[in-house]
């Protein structure tokens, strides 16, 4: 799967949350960073300003795109000051939310299991395609990236979910739609998005 051409991106996962830490499927809950996770994204701003630093980018001149919830908005915050940019900046765009668990969000993935066995076994059959009760499939997140990405004109920084990286992954970075949704996905790093290839820094 591929969008076309994009321009670098500098992406972000929030910082770690207690539901990060319990295994719980967070999906679209509001749920704040919590001290590890504000210390993850206080190593991911110092990293991306090495990167920008090499690239020649001043951060002052480069966009801030970031997912409305307040684990994003939070790691956004933390990662400008790190920057030497004021707390507050950049655009929020609901496209970049994260996808939706519906009914299961909360809980763990045992839980899952153990409550809806069958609907367990058939994501795990074919995550990219199958949708969660009440949910949203990768394939849906995908369709509603399309438009924003479509959008990016310069480098950017973006700030976003683990969901939202991965179908990243598909649409730009040349992984296939099987890989994309088992890609780990780290808090604290900087994944750089650069001609149909994705690299973890």
């Amino acid at each position: 799967m591929s969008a076309g051409p994009s321009p670098r991106l500098y992406f972000l996962r929030h910082g770690e949350t207690d539901w990060n830490a319990e295994g719980r499927l967070q999906g679209r809950q509001d749920i704040p960073l919590n001290a590890k996770g504000r210390a993850q994204a206080v190593r991911a701003g110092r990293t991306l300003k090495k990167l920008l630093a090499s690239s020649g980018a001043p951060p002052d001149q480069i966009a801030f795109q970031c997912s409305p919830l307040d684990r994003t908005r939070e790691t956004l915050e933390i990662a400008r000051l790190e920057l030497g940019l004021p707390r507050a900046g950049g655009a929020f765009d609901e496209r970049l939310i994260e996808f939706t668990f519906g009914r299961w969000e909360g809980l763990t993935w045992p839980e899952v299991c153990a409550r809806d066995p069958d609907l367990a076994r058939a994501r795990e059959t074919d995550k990219w395609n199958f949708t969660p009760p009440g949910g949203e499939s990768y394939a849906q997140l995908a369709e509603r990236l399309e438009p924003w990405l479509a959008e990016q004109e310069r480098p950017s920084v973006v700030i976003s979910h683990g969901g939202v990286a991965r179908a990243l992954m598909a649409m730009i970075g040349g992984l296939s739609e099987a890989r994309a949704p088992t890609a780990d996905i780290w808090q604290g790093r900087v994944l750089v998005f650069s001609r149909d290839r994705f690299n973890w820094i």
